[in-house]
């Protein structure tokens, strides 16, 4: 067990103070598996239907690239074209997961736009994402490509992949990748598109 370094307050170790915090917004249309990813991730378990209007955020603690991070995920409700995102979703956060369904074009139309908003708020020309293209188990109703997801991300200058939360497909990887652009590992403009591995036996 760690022991507490001289200077930290009490009940905290050295290590915690050290471990680095990242705040992580996960963003996209409604009914498009946003918790289902976030609480695969969290607590490895399935759920199919999740009330939508509901904001959670779930903590977990990562090790990526020898080094342990805490992670705040916040799965925020769904997005519309009409709505307008809540600032707090522009301040303090360093990174974005866009959600969009492959079985989902308007979904995935939407996520240029919740891109641009995010855009506004933050007053940058960029921030850390990454493209995430859910429910690839329903390869039978895909209405995006993958080669359509990968053009996106590339003029987006960020990472993408293809996940299943039903099938636990790449899950962990949405959150590898997420902590790579946070960390500048890969260079704005620079980032090479994901495949998505996504095999559904």
């Amino acid at each position: 067990m760690a022991s507490s370094s001289a200077s930290a307050p009490a009940g905290t170790t050295g290590a915690a103070l050290h471990r680095p915090k990242r705040k992580i917004a996960v963003l996209g249309s409604r009914s498009v598996g946003k918790s289902s990813l976030v609480v695969r991730y969290v607590e490895d378990a399935f759920v199919d239907s999740y009330y939508p209007t509901i904001e959670n955020v779930f903590n977990k603690r990562v090790k990526h690239r020898n080094q342990e991070y805490d992670l705040d995920i916040i799965d925020t409700a769904g997005q519309d074209e009409y709505s307008i995102l809540n600032s707090k979703h522009a301040i303090g956060i360093h990174g974005y997961v866009l959600v969009f369904s492959i079985a989902n074009r308007n979904s995935f139309d939407m996520v240029q736009t919740v891109y641009d908003k995010i855009l506004n708020y933050t007053g940058t020309e960029h921030v850390p994402c990454v493209i995430v293209g859910q429910k690839c188990d329903l390869h039978v109703q895909r209405q995006v490509t993958e080669q359509e997801t990968a053009e996106l991300a590339s003029q987006l200058h960020c990472a993408w992949i293809e996940t299943s939360a039903r099938h636990n497909i790449n899950i962990s990887k949405v959150f590898e990748l997420m902590l790579g652009e946070t960390d500048g590992n890969t260079e704005a403009g620079k980032t090479e598109p994901e495949p998505s591995k996504c095999c559904v036996m």
